[in-house]
């Protein structure tokens, strides 16, 4: 009697096609990915990830979708206006491959309704935190502030600044947000 054929079963697929693709983002970049390459890194045949997506843009928007809805859940989690800023640079160094997928919008499909959820949450929460501390409704002033912890974010990521010897991250961008005034 002959074994049966065993069916394909690798667990969480598409986790692991994620995984590798972030893997990757963070050696080379977003632009620089591709589906072959994630499906070796993720053990699993160069076909594999059709079944999950489509092509490099469905891939990268996924990546998106989580990195946003992982910022939203950040975001949420800070108190007042200032600790969300502190949020969004310490998401941003602690999520470098999601942050650079998330600034590449030109390779992602971005009419998707799962990344488009995503990033209003995220805006939401920026939005809020701006709005509750300005005394005069002033549409800028969340755009000023996202320019600022966005500023940060990536010149800690480039080298371009870095904390002092015994400062962290999240106390150099408390020091740098301070200094957002919107009253």
């Amino acid at each position: 009697m002959t074994d049966a054929p065993r069916p394909y079963h690798h667990g969480d697929l598409r986790r692991a096609l994620l995984d590798a693709a972030l893997a990757l983002v963070a050696e080379r970049g977003p632009a620089a990915l591709s589906l072959r390459e994630v499906a070796r890194r993720a053990g699993v045949s160069h076909a594999a990830p059709a079944h999950h997506f489509a092509n490099k843009a469905g891939l990268l928007t996924a990546i998106a979708a989580e990195g946003y809805r992982r910022l939203a859940d950040a975001l949420a989690g800070a108190d007042d206006f200032q600790e969300k800023g502190v949020a969004y640079v310490v998401f941003a160094t602690e999520h470098p491959a999601h942050f650079a997928v998330m600034r590449a919008p030109d390779l992602l499909r971005t009419d998707d309704a799962d990344l488009v959820a995503a990033e209003t949450a995220a805006a939401e929460q920026l939005r809020a935190g701006a709005n509750a501390r300005m005394t005069r409704v002033d549409p800028a002033a969340p755009v000023a502030a996202w320019a600022l912890v966005h500023g940060l974010a990536s010149l800690l990521l480039e080298g371009n600044v870095r904390p002092e010897a015994g400062e962290t991250v999240e106390s150099l961008a408390r020091a740098v947000t301070g200094h957002l005034r919107t009253e």
